[in-house]
């Protein structure tokens, strides 16, 4: 390793130590590592901030514009008095009722954020409702159940999570395998997307205790929609629909949602004005993002990613005789590499490995494709997927209730899903006998 490459190490292992502890503001540590590698010069700088170039900034940041509007002209505060009557009263059929919501929102709109973007608003709006008030136990809770439910559980469906499509386009350019839907769905969805959903309810109830109240059924429910509403709600159910046509057009999710954004914005046309951008758009959590995203670009233009990748491969305890322990490897491996890759770069450094892997492991190609996903669907600390991230930003979450969450998550999985997983993945002959 060259001089210039320890210095990237050094720095990927401070900033994402600063991230886990949160002993700093997370904007802030991602303001320091721009400017110590920039100063440094260890990266072009179209590398290092190419966050801001990305789509996910943008789907972020049109994300909050979105739901800032959703909120200011009533239409969140309506779909919550539709909601609130048949899920208040008992905590955990509120917390399952919104992570069940945030799962099957998964099945109709493939854009992460944009999920995120139109649940937050609604499922705040329902907290109010419930006399959840903000900064309680409760609220922190909702939030984190649309954040961790629109990733995690979404990685079971294929087309619906971004590191699924980033596996997907590697397996295809490197192996020629194109996946197909149900396949994958029956594959994942009822250990990853089912069991996890409950142990997710589990961990939000016992971490997170509250009492909401009851709500009666609204009146105003019944009310016929204002002029701003009515607007609102043709832009959303248009901006909806380009989103889940987006593989027949080719227009990404984060132009659109841009556009949407836009209009929201337009004097007369829109809802909100300049003063309402300024201070209502989470800007901390953009430079995070972005942050995150320069991080990942910054190890893979020095390599260090690909190295560590193959360091690790030398280390695995991976033996033709041990279908099981090859198994569990494998989603350590995935897991060691979330640290320092995230979700998203996660496949396209496994998926080219995943040769080498198989024929040292004995496994199918196809069963050590598939096992990356329980491991990038697993991140053991928020700033690893970046969706979990944007939600505790709009919902307002302290760093230390996301992390406290993701490793109890994370053990739960370890512990009792993955060998469930290993079992189911047996059970439907992707593990040969």
């Amino acid at each position: 390793m060259t001089p210039s490459t320890w210095l990237v190490a050094a720095l990927a292992a401070a900033t994402i130590g600063l991230w886990a502890t949160a002993r700093l503001p997370e904007y802030l540590v991602a303001l320091l590592f721009f400017a110590t590698a920039a100063v440094l010069q260890l990266a072009p700088s179209d590398i290092l901030f190419s966050g801001f170039a990305s789509a996910a900034f943008w789907l972020i940041l049109s994300g909050f514009v979105l739901g800032m509007a959703i909120r200011k002209v009533g239409l969140a505060d309506r779909i919550a008095s539709g909601l609130a009557p048949h899920l208040t009263g008992s905590w955990p059929r509120m917390v399952g009722g919104v992570v069940l919501l945030a799962y099957a929102l998964a099945f109709v709109m493939p854009s992460n954020m944009g999920r995120i973007a139109l649940l937050m608003p609604i499922v705040m709006a329902l907290a109010d409702r419930a006399g959840l008030s903000e900064g309680s136990r409760g609220r922190i809770a909702l939030a984190l159940a649309v954040g961790f439910a629109t990733f995690q559980l979404s990685a079971s469906i294929l087309p619906a999570n971004v590191p699924n499509l980033v596996m997907a386009g590697a397996a295809e350019s490197a192996y020629g395998i194109h996946l197909s839907y149900l396949p994958y769905l029956l594959l994942h969805a009822p250990v990853l997307g089912l069991l996890k959903g409950l142990a997710l309810v589990a961990c939000l109830c016992l971490l997170f205790p509250a009492s909401p109240r009851r709500v009666a059924p609204a009146a105003a429910s019944a009310q016929p929609l204002s002029a701003a509403e009515r607007r609102l709600l043709v832009l959303l159910l248009v901006t909806l629909a380009l989103w889940m046509s987006d593989a027949l057009h080719g227009i990404s999710p984060a132009w659109i949602g841009l556009a949407a954004a836009c209009l929201c914005l337009l004097p007369r046309v829109g809802f909100l004005g300049s003063d309402e951008f300024a201070t209502g758009v989470n800007f901390r959590t953009c430079i995070y993002i972005a942050g995150i995203l320069g991080l990942a670009a910054l190890l893979d233009h020095s390599g260090l990613g690909a190295r560590i990748g193959a360091a690790l491969l030398q280390w695995l305890p991976l033996d033709p005789d041990s279908p099981a322990r090859n198994f569990g490897a494998l989603v350590a491996l995935t897991s060691v590499l979330n640290f320092t890759v995230t979700a998203n770069g996660v496949p396209a450094l496994l998926t080219p490995l995943a040769q080498s892997l198989a024929d040292a492991s004995g496994l199918p190609l196809m069963t050590v494709l598939m096992v990356q996903v329980i491991g990038y669907a697993t991140p053991l600390l928020p700033y690893q997927a970046s969706p979990i991230v944007v939600a505790m930003g709009m919902g307002r979450v302290p760093a230390g209730d996301g992390i406290r969450l993701c490793l109890w998550l994370a053990a739960i999985s370890l512990l009792v899903l993955v060998p469930l997983d290993y079992g189911w993945f047996r059970l439907l002959g992707w593990i040969p006998r």
